[in-house]
């Protein structure tokens, strides 16, 4: 829920390589009040069975930017049967000899406004990921 005073941000994430939610991604939310002002770690949460992260700390009041860093790295490494039969041909684990991540984490950055709620979809795949400010 937002207020006059502070902005809310919510999340999720949708593994476009399976067409299914990324279940169990650690999220991190840190906040800045200022361009130049340092980040302040708040906490985070994990995905929950349908890719959401419903716990995420409350943003303090003044808080003008917001960044999620999401670890995805361990949520392609695991052995889940989808995922691996999903990224079986995928050119860069074929032709590289290399079984890492492409993008190991993912840190989002973006301005809010008091007041406001901002829900930002993460769309994954090994290989690329899109953000957009949803509703």
């Amino acid at each position: 829920m937002s207020s006059i005073t502070t902005a809310s941000v919510s999340t999720h994430i949708l593994d476009t390589s399976i067409g299914r939610p990324a279940v169990g991604v650690a999220v991190q939310l840190a906040a800045r009040s200022g361009a130049s002002a340092d980040w302040q770690a708040l906490g985070g949460s994990a995905t929950d069975a349908d890719g959401r992260c419903k716990d995420l700390p409350a943003l303090p009041a003044g808080t003008t930017h917001v960044r999620l860093d999401f670890a995805v790295e361990p949520y392609f490494e695991r052995s889940d049967d989808k995922q691996a039969d999903a990224q079986q041909d995928a050119p860069a684990n074929r032709d590289s000899g290399t079984t890492g991540v492409f993008f190991p984490e993912v840190a989002i950055t973006f301005a809010v406004q008091p007041g406001e709620h901002y829900h930002v979809p993460l769309l994954l795949n090994p290989f690329g990921y899109s953000v957009y400010r949803g509703s």
